[in-house]
């Protein structure tokens, strides 16, 4: 879709007539009332997309998350609040030396992480100095049905909008200790997902952009897309990452383990390194077979069976096939916010 075309797109999608009321004829009775509400319709557009900011990152010479994800990044944040709140994909951000957020008339103010929820991957940052936007709402995810269409919203306002569907809501379980019980799943994808704002047809916030992905299909056919993490999982944990930084509650066991699933079999494709894996012998080309006596072949069942031996910080038994020897190991897990640095304050 051209960029000339974008707002009256982004118009009707809200507007729910199919650009109805754009087209209608000027020589019509109500041809004046007409063009104010389509004026009203632009504006609440143009607020929409303003919300919509760059985000840009610098991370500390030493972070750990350097190694997969660069010393420099950059995505998409959603301004939530009027205090300056903004949702993103927390990769984006993780142990960050510098932040700069830019709105987009190009006014770019430092901003800080001041949250990180590890469970839902999500990061919030608090602007360091006035906006001058409109928050955008938060909507209800759960609402969203398959087939519906929704406007993927990365920063740089009309140029980079698309509209998308629905292809799945469903568990996603990742290689790096990572399960949501419900992810979003549309397509036709998006090339600048990182933090991009998932819109609902009622101009509300409904998920944060955090992967491209092959399959958005339950089936497995290939239809690429994207995967979105669901707004509501922010909603009960939002006042706790204000406050502390990080949800209420005992942390998950952490583990430094990368793994994928092939024939039935997880294979170890990356220990973090000085990670409770990487300290206990785990080594790349390893496969998990079980957790203490039970066995486990999929993501899915790795993550449930240590997260269930308890909080961060309890003892692991994990069994790897290393060579052809099964080995059963002893790990000590521990919080992942442990693992990752800061930057120092002097």
């Amino acid at each position: 879709m051209t960029t000339r075309r974008i707002l009256p797109a982004l118009t009707a999608f809200l507007l729910g007539l199919g650009g109805a009321a754009a087209q209608e004829p000027k020589e019509r009775p109500h041809a004046q009332k007409s063009q104010e509400t389509q004026a009203e319709l632009e504006r609440e557009v143009e607020e929409m997309l303003a919300a919509v900011v760059r985000v840009r990152m610098k991370a500390i010479p030493n972070a750990r998350s350097n190694a997969t994800l660069g010393p420099s990044r950059e995505g998409t944040g959603v301004v939530i609040d009027e205090r300056g709140h903004i949702v993103t994909i927390g990769y984006v951000v993780i142990e960050a030396d510098s932040i700069e957020i830019t709105t987009r008339d190009e006014r770019t103010v430092p901003a800080t992480l001041i949250g990180y929820d590890h469970a839902s991957g999500l990061g919030l940052l608090r602007s360091g100095g006035p906006l001058g936007v409109k928050p955008m709402p938060m909507g209800q995810a759960a609402d969203l049905a398959t087939r519906e269409p929704v406007m993927v919203l990365p920063a740089g306002g009309r140029d980079g909008a698309s509209l998308a569907y629905v292809v799945s809501k469903r568990k996603f379980a990742a290689s790096w200790e990572y399960l949501l019980e419900t992810a979003i799943f549309t397509a036709p994808p998006t090339l600048q997902w990182a933090g991009a704002a998932l819109v609902s047809r009622e101009g509300k916030l409904v998920g944060i952009g955090s992967l491209y992905v092959r399959e958005t299909q339950e089936s497995g056919s290939e239809v690429p897309g994207n995967m979105f993490v669901p707004i509501d999982l922010l909603k009960p944990i939002l006042a706790d990452l204000i406050e502390k930084g990080r949800r209420s509650g005992p942390a998950r066991p952490w583990l430094g383990l990368a793994t994928e699933q092939l024939h039935g079999h997880l294979l170890v494709t990356r220990v973090s390194p000085d990670g409770p894996a990487d300290k206990a012998g785990v080594r790349n080309g390893d496969i998990v077979v079980g957790v203490g006596a039970e066995a486990v072949k999929s993501h899915e069942e790795l993550y449930r069976r240590v997260w269930g031996l308890g909080a961060a910080g309890v003892e692991v038994p994990l069994k790897i096939l290393q060579g052809a020897d099964v080995r059963e190991l002893r790990l000590r897990s521990i919080d992942r916010f442990q693992y990752f640095r800061e930057k120092p304050i002097y």
